[in-house]
């Protein structure tokens, strides 16, 4: 027997249709929320929260007023939570070209699917289609964050590949200027442009607490690896997202976005408030240091009191120690010597200037502390050493095959690119040598010592200085001899590293009963046509055209003449390039037979009495080794 079936009144039937819609698309804290294309959850492995500690609490309540938020209209919202250690900073960001009530929703998703792909992470990133989330113990405003990277790409390929990369490249040129020049509250542009029978749409959007030159430098970094980045997925695609916490840029064939935009006012300043209070204005954290300094307590218990057996090492600066914090991330702590003579403000803004310097090849700074002449400076730990641990080792150097050397060399070069052009000061490291590249657990490189080099404005080239800091056989001759010093000499010091990991050996090395000094030695092979001969024993297999082409390059860098050396974009793009062609090198500096190496090395040495602070340490008892000299520092220049 069926059941009967009585007609229901059409208005009652649409009453009921909107009261079941609204049921269904109610939001709330235990609703399932939809998935995010992509997420990362403690990308910068600064370890876990505890439930129910006060960072759970600020995090909880941080999300909270974000989700209900109905002040901001503009899509940027940047807020803090709680004091140190104890602090969430979080940024949410909606595409430039959404609705108000589409960007609240999506913010309002966001604040708590991250907490169910990412439970008890003290940092973590969210990305939707039309806004994205961040939260993080260390300060995030202001500051270009890299890491993590992420993308997305349509598989089918565009008809015209060189017309479309021009068209590309055009309409990028046009986009990444609109955008940086955005205010405070937007930075966001959008065009097209013909493509031949293709027409290319696209976006591009910097985090708004960039300045002009963060947000324009974020974006050319991140167009400049679409040639190799993601294993060639995203070359010639008809459709990519390429996407970092603090810019992201998309193309697509076919109109993807709204319509143009409106100028906006002033946004309100960042905020921090308590757990239980309502957001109150503040300074804006990335003029405070207070943020990055460390209780000593903590970092005396985090090394165990500076145990000899968690030490690390020992430079001109003082010593390293390896530490674990109370959340379990490891830290590594310089403890710098107690006659640095800088004043405490001096230091703190010092400390300042490198933390906000952020790149996958450098080293990352956590922070600092100051008690008493007590001066140390916390850094993120790299467990594998450094780059001289392998590749002057007989043993540990297999580890390294080419396809890690070359990694690691294009790895140095975009993080020296990094200081030297994109990053808010010009930066010339002035020590650069194997020692100072440590390199993580799946063997990237990254530059260690940059924060103790002579900090530039932006345009700003070279200088003079005498005060000689750095590493006989690293150094440029200009700069070991008269005190001149620009980006040059970080890329003859780069040429120099660039051998020493081609071929195995360090910048001065026995060749039986003499000693012979790198340079000389490449010289001579590439202009009798043996530098084959150089190459590494243990890369049996590899391309041996890279590791030509990379002694090709080695030997620019190391060039006499300053002006013929290239910079550090040229060599980005020798690297990447491998249908470039490449200039002639001129005879390198400081080239000499290895007969007359060591009564020329003691000739210079003598000549350049200022480096007096420097230790010569013994290298495979090879008198004068030039490998372990260092001044590494944080005095004012």
């Amino acid at each position: 027997m069926y059941a009967s079936t009585v007609p229901m009144d059409s208005s009652k039937l649409v009453l009921l249709l909107s009261f079941s819609y609204i049921l269904l698309h109610q939001p709330s804290l235990t609703a399932a929320q939809p998935n995010f294309n992509n997420y990362n959850c403690n990308y910068n492995n600064t370890g876990n929260y505890t439930t129910n500690s006060t960072y759970q609490r600020n995090l909880n309540s941080l999300l909270s007023s974000l989700a209900s938020d109905t002040q901001i209209d503009y899509g940027f919202y940047n807020l803090s939570v709680g004091e140190f250690p104890d602090r969430v900073n979080a940024i949410a960001l909606c595409r430039g070209d959404v609705a108000v009530d589409v960007c609240r929703s999506c913010v309002n998703d966001s604040t708590h699917k991250i907490l169910e792909v990412c439970p008890n992470k003290m940092e973590a990133f969210g990305v939707y289609e039309l806004c994205m989330i961040r939260y993080s113990n260390r300060s995030i405003f202001g500051v270009v964050n890299e890491e993590p990277y992420i993308y997305r790409a349509n598989r089918k390929n565009v008809l015209d590949v060189t017309l479309f990369n021009q068209a590309l490249q055009t309409l990028f040129a046009r986009l990444q200027a609109k955008a940086a020049s955005g205010n405070s509250l937007k930075k966001f542009a959008t065009g097209n442009q013909s493509a031949g029978v293709e027409t290319v749409y696209a976006i591009v959007q910097c985090t708004p607490d960039l300045s002009k030159g963060q947000c324009s430098s974020c974006l050319l970094d991140v167009f400049r690896m679409i040639p190799n980045c993601c294993d060639g997925n995203v070359q010639g695609k008809i459709g990519v997202r390429l996407i970092r916490p603090s810019c992201n840029l998309r193309w697509e064939i076919g109109k993807f976005f709204n319509g143009t935009l409106e100028i906006l006012p002033s946004p309100p300043p960042p905020q921090i408030s308590s757990p239980t209070s309502l957001p109150a204005p503040a300074q804006d954290e990335i003029e405070s240091a207070e943020s990055l300094q460390f209780a000593f307590s903590t970092i005396r218990d985090a090394t165990e009191d500076f145990s000899e057996k968690n030490k690390l090492g020992q430079g001109g600066f003082g010593a390293v120690y390896k530490g674990a914090l109370p959340s379990g991330q490891e830290i590594a702590v310089k403890r710098l010597s107690k006659d640095s003579g800088q004043g405490d403000l001096e230091f703190k803004n010092e400390v300042l200037l490198v933390a906000r310097l952020q790149h996958r090849n450098l080293v990352r700074l956590l922070g600092f502390c100051l008690q008493g002449i007590e001066r140390l400076l916390i850094y993120e730990f790299v467990p594998n050493a450094s780059l001289d641990h392998f590749i002057f080792d007989p043993i540990k150097r297999v580890h390294l095959n080419w396809e890690r050397r070359y990694k690691i060399i294009g790895g140095i070069a975009r993080g020296l690119l990094y200081l030297h052009e994109d990053s808010r000061l010009r930066i010339i490291h002035r020590d650069l040598k194997a020692s100072n590249i440590l390199l993580d657990e799946e063997m990237n490189p990254k530059i260690s010592d940059f924060g103790m080099a002579r900090l530039f404005v932006v345009d700003q080239t070279q200088g003079n200085t005498s005060r000689i800091v750095g590493t006989y056989g690293y150094m440029a001759p200009e700069y070991a001899m008269q005190g001149h010093f620009s980006v040059k000499s970080d890329v003859f010091s780069f040429g120099v590293l660039v051998l020493e990991i081609v071929t195995g050996k360090k910048n001065s090395f026995r060749n039986g009963n003499d000693i012979e000094h790198l340079m000389s030695h490449a010289w001579r092979n590439w202009r009798e046509g043996t530098a084959q001969d150089m190459i590494d024993p243990v890369l049996s297999s590899g391309s041996a055209t890279e590791m030509m082409r990379c002694i090709h390059i080695g030997l620019l860098c190391v060039q006499e003449n300053v002006a013929e050396r290239p910079t550090m974009a040229s060599v980005v793009l020798m690297l990447s390039s491998s249908s470039l062609t490449l200039q002639i090198p001129s005879q390198p500096a400081f080239f000499m037979n290895s007969s007359t190496y060591q009564s020329d090395l003691s000739s210079s040495m003598g000549h350049n009495s200022r480096v007096t602070e420097s230790s010569l340490c013994e290298s495979e008892a090879i008198p004068l080794s030039e490998n372990e000299v260092s001044i590494t520092e944080l005095y004012p220049r």
